[in-house]
């Protein structure tokens, strides 16, 4: 089966192969914790084992599910019992800087229940959310039902991407990579734009405010 999986895919084959259902816990447990792992590929992999009979799909959705709710409040915890001091102190082992931190904690002022329930979708939120929800004292009942259905979408959505591309995942992956750098060329158009347009409304309120 390992030998079916291309590029990225290939280096957590020998894991799966070897640990199985206990690779996609600790591996999806611990970014829930913080650590940056690419959480979303070792579940992509599982589901692609999964769609050739080598693992349990429901199995699978299970042990992801489980390890990420875990996971995201094991976090919660530490945020919420362990305080700023604490995370500022280790974070920066798992690459939680104090100006990561910051902006992140921005972000959940305003958006609030968006980044639990869309955070798991994006790295650098997906690591930080639950640290962060905890340093907030946000309610653990809400929390809790919210993470578990960002949870449940996020851990679905990749598992069932592996499952139904199976054995297509070379062709498809190839397609990918070749288009990417077209992809990263748009959003950077974009994002080049969002930040003109940023720049300009503020230089415009600026001299609005100066007139008055």
């Amino acid at each position: 089966m390992s030998s079916q999986l291309p590029g990225v895919f290939q280096s957590f084959a020998p894991t799966l192969d070897r640990y199985g259902y206990a690779a996609v816990i600790l591996l999806v447990g611990l970014e829930g914790v913080g650590i940056p792992l690419p959480g979303q590929i070792i579940l992509i992999a599982a589901g692609i084992y999964a769609g050739a009979g080598e693992l349990s799909l429901a199995l699978v959705l299970i042990a992801g599910f489980l390890a990420a709710v875990c996971g995201d409040n094991t976090g919660y915890a530490i945020g919420r019992f362990g305080g700023r001091a604490l995370v500022l102190r280790f974070g920066r082992y798992v690459f939680l800087t104090e100006k990561r931190l910051a902006a992140t904690e921005r972000f959940f002022a305003r958006r609030g229940v968006f980044v639990v329930l869309i955070g798991r979708f994006v790295d650098g939120l997906r690591q930080a959310s639950g640290i962060v929800c905890g340093l907030a004292r946000m309610k653990w009942r809400r929390y809790f039902a919210f993470n578990a259905l960002g949870s449940t979408l996020w851990v679905g959505a990749w598992v069932f991407a592996g499952y139904l591309a199976g054995s297509h995942i070379a062709a498809i992956y190839a397609t990918v990579s070749h288009h990417a750098k077209y992809l990263f060329a748009g959003l950077a158009v974009l994002v080049t734009a969002a930040l003109a347009g940023w720049a300009l409304k503020r230089r415009y309120n600026r001299q609005a405010a100066a007139e008055c």
